[in-house]
């Protein structure tokens, strides 16, 4: 059975988006941004919003540019080899191979499917995510902490949500200041 697993940069303050970004993050980081991609190998089944997909999207064609440094062709091919499903009542087709949308969230649904995969299922996007975390689906929780505060925005964690965990693993990257946890529900 696959764990689903939620994961994002968030800001020392704990948003995921900003008016002003939030901070230096992985992509400006060769080393975090491998370690990253090697957390994802294990992810058969990626569950995104609109919004999320719309930007993660650009993996589907990031090999073909010129130039691409390694360590992002390397996530980039773990992308494509996962399905995708995002979730959106506005967004008429996909851009990207092994991607379906659905129009609603399911908690059933999402709860088949993983107790249904060998392989571990990704959720992204705080909207979705908060969905996925209320209905009890979520295994575990990886935040990528920048070194910034933004002070606003939207939020990694939704309010009213309790939720104890177990730290796991942690690991800190001097070259950009970003912080690595790895949470197991309790």
């Amino acid at each position: 059975m696959g764990k689903l697993i939620y994961s994002m940069v968030t800001s020392l303050d704990g948003y995921v988006e900003s008016e002003g970004g939030i901070g230096r993050g992985p992509a400006e980081d060769a080393e975090a941004h491998a370690f990253i991609g090697r957390r994802f190998e294990g992810v058969g089944t990626y569950l995104y919003g609109r919004r999320m997909y719309e930007v993660m999207v650009a993996w589907e064609t990031m090999h073909l540019q010129e130039g691409v440094p390694p360590h992002i062709l390397e996530y980039g091919e773990v992308w494509r080899a996962a399905e995708k499903v995002v979730y959106s009542r506005t967004l008429r087709e996909v851009s990207s191979e092994r991607t379906r949308i659905e129009r609603e969230f399911d908690p059933d649904a999402v709860r088949r499917l993983k107790e249904g995969s060998d392989r571990d299922v990704s959720v992204s996007g705080p909207t979705l995510a908060a969905q996925a975390l209320a209905a009890g689906l979520v295994d575990e929780v990886h935040p990528f902490t920048t070194s910034s505060v933004v002070g606003g925005g939207k939020r990694f964690l939704p309010e009213g949500v309790r939720l104890d965990l177990e730290l796991v693993e942690h690991r800190s990257f001097r070259g950009s200041g970003l912080l690595y946890a790895h949470y197991r529900a309790a």
